[in-house]
């Protein structure tokens, strides 16, 4: 065998073995995605596009990234599944309306008061009750996934994939990095039970359940907890949008 072919068999079989060990990453993700998707969305389609971002994430590795390779898969990971979900968008455009109308009720009050919005202002803007404000906050929980800065024509999960830089152009890598901090500040400005719930779920990843026991409040109050907190994002986030 020649020393390229060696070289070859070597990259493969590491790769076989990243694989092999990290399978398990995949499944948990999934799970984890699946806490804020409606049953209809197939658990099983979500781990079969898992897999193919922890091959991709194997076959691209290398030891000179400046990230472990389960951060570095975990991304590739997340991008295949919501590349799926984005390809299979089960959410109405009324969902996305009324998330958008609700961010931008907010934005007004904000940019008004300069203090947080409350529910009560937002529902008498929105001429809404509270039992149709909560499913708004429950919707908007599980809206595109946190695509906060994308419009309904075009959403894209910017807040989920701005730690993957892999491929930009310079100007791209400015506008992410400046993305990045924006976001930072906007979940930094959150009320505290709310950037804990953020915390929780995408730091630690908890699911809503777990987190409900962790703060002895029900699953559906986390969901509510969850989507105000995704409103508040992006109505702060506005000069993002496209």
């Amino acid at each position: 065998m020649s020393v390229a072919s060696e070289y070859l068999q070597h990259s493969r079989d590491s790769a076989d073995e990243l694989v092999r060990r990290h399978a398990p990453l995949v499944r948990r993700i999934a799970y984890h995605l699946m806490g804020r998707l409606p049953a209809s969305v197939d658990v099983g389609d979500l781990m079969q596009s898992g897999m193919i971002g922890l091959l991709e994430a194997a076959r691209h590795y290398a030891n000179d990234r400046g990230a472990s390779f389960e951060t570095y898969a975990g991304i590739r990971i997340r991008g295949a599944m919501l590349d799926e979900l984005r390809r299979t968008d089960w959410t109405p455009r009324s969902v996305h309306r009324k998330t958008r109308e609700v961010a931008e009720v907010v934005h007004q009050i904000e940019t008004e008061t300069g203090a947080e919005a409350s529910d009560a202002e937002i529902m008498r803007r929105l001429g809404i009750g509270a039992d149709e404000y909560h499913q708004v906050l429950a919707d908007a929980a599980c809206v595109r996934l946190l695509s906060l800065t994308a419009s309904d024509d075009n959403e894209e999960d910017t807040i989920l994939n701005v730690a993957d830089q892999a491929g930009l152009s310079p100007q791209e890598s400015i506008e992410r990095d400046g993305m990045r901090e924006a976001l930072s500040e906007a979940i930094g400005s959150l009320p505290e039970r709310e950037q804990l719930v953020m915390s929780l779920y995408y730091e630690q990843e908890l699911n809503l359940k777990e987190i409900g026991a962790v703060l002895g409040v029900s699953e559906s109050r986390i969901c509510q907890i969850h989507g105000k907190a995704v409103i508040r994002l992006r109505a702060r986030l506005t000069d993002w949008c496209a």
